[in-house]
């Protein structure tokens, strides 16, 4: 089996209709993986105000741009879905269906098509048509009431937590596997509503079993992972720094003592009537040395111990360097594509796509004249599903 830089997504063609946040991460994702996305724009531009040459979301995708609210903007779209496998778009519902490139007509076009929908709220229920944004997707999933210190407000995770982790990976995942099952035999293409709040409360399913069997309290830090316990959480250092412990483990936490320097005074572990003596002996070991002279200590040791490093800090860390964590593209230095694969590894192909500058390039790839001749894209359907998108399909297979 020979190996490929192009990922194992390779063949499979997404068309992504500009948006910002998750929509455009899953949409990288799957170009990171070898997708052949290319990105419809919109005059004007989305509305991020990011300089489209820095924005690596949109690393290895391709962009055209064409005014969606005309009808020859419309039957451009039209006919890259028909040569496409997969739509992903962010509006709010009922938008795309307005502007007539919602599921109806993109699967009458194309059966095979799996149309992902990344939104917040989700495609149905109370709050479906009103606006938001991460912080309050994970607020009513009771995921952002569990971070942050027990005398505390909830601390705020950036938009990882919500936007990326609960949308974007599972959109990706939900396109997956209606990819799989549109490409099986008697397989059709389907709708795939993956919403921020679903996503973000299935990351808490653990929490919710032991929460069940009465292993996790109901408050912020006042359990094992959330802070509570004296072994898992943040010190500040002697220059301000920090350090991160995750000692969980007893075999861990001895060794952790043991390089603290503390084994001889400290309380027992499992006294849970003594963790604040015990976080206390902690904070004040750790002040003693700065950051840089407490990762020394740890280094190479079982301790789960690690300094918090900042976003420009954390490409050299020798662990990451050694790995290739971070790569540097066209000035830009950034996550390299994730995870890795043995026979079909992903890799940098091009740098983030400027709005329109892939028109031509796209026109011709996908055989969609219409894209640089609007005439041409008007009652184009029958003919190209059965002479272009067929005989893709048989390449591909």
């Amino acid at each position: 089996m020979t190996e490929s830089g192009n990922g194992p997504l390779g063949g499979v063609r997404v068309v992504e209709l500009a948006g910002i946040g998750p929509g455009p991460f899953a949409a990288m994702l799957l170009a990171d993986l070898g997708a052949d996305v290319v990105r419809v724009d919109r005059p004007g531009g989305a509305g991020l105000g990011i300089d489209p040459a820095k924005d690596i979301t949109n690393r290895n995708k391709r962009s055209v741009l064409i005014d969606l609210k005309s009808p020859d903007g419309v039957a451009q779209v039209l006919d890259l879905v028909e040569r496409a496998d997969v739509l992903v778009e962010g509006y709010r519902p009922g938008v795309a269906e307005r502007l007539g490139v919602g599921p109806e007509e993109c699967l009458a076009r194309n059966p095979r098509l799996v149309y992902g929908r990344m939104t917040g709220w989700g495609q149905d229920g109370p709050l479906a048509a009103t606006a938001g944004h991460d912080i309050g997707y994970i607020a009513i999933t009771g995921a952002l009431g569990m971070i942050g210190p027990a005398d505390g407000p909830p601390a705020i995770p950036a938009n990882l937590l919500g936007d990326y982790a609960g949308g974007s990976l599972y959109l990706v995942i939900g396109i997956l596997a209606a990819l799989q099952h549109a490409r099986s035999d008697g397989g059709s293409g389907q709708v795939v509503d993956a919403a921020i709040v679903d996503g973000t409360a299935h990351l808490t399913s653990m929490i919710h079993g032991m929460l069940a069997a009465g292993g996790w309290q109901d408050r912020r830090g006042a359990n094992l992972l959330d802070g509570g316990a004296p072994f898992y959480g943040t010190y500040e250092t002697a220059d301000g720094g920090h350090m991160a412990v995750g000692a969980l483990e007893k075999r861990f936490y001895a060794e952790f003592i043991g390089r603290l320097g503390i084994e001889d005074d400290a309380p027992g572990r499992d006294d849970l009537a003594a963790w604040g003596e015990l976080r206390t002996a902690i904070a004040a070991r750790f002040k003693t040395r700065t950051r840089a002279e407490w990762t020394e200590v740890f280094q190479d040791s079982d301790a789960c111990v690690a300094p918090v490093l900042s976003l420009r800090e954390a490409p050299a860390h020798p662990h990451l360097a050694a790995r290739g964590t971070f790569v540097d593209d066209g000035g830009i230095t950034q996550p390299a594509p994730a995870p890795r694969f043995s026979r079909t590894p992903g890799a940098l192909r091009r740098p983030p796509a400027r709005p329109g500058a892939d028109t031509e390039e796209v026109a011709r790839d996908w055989q969609t004249p219409g894209l640089v001749d609007p005439a041409a894209a008007h009652g184009s359907g029958a003919a190209s599903t059965a002479s272009g998108r067929t005989g893709r399909k048989d390449a591909d297979s």
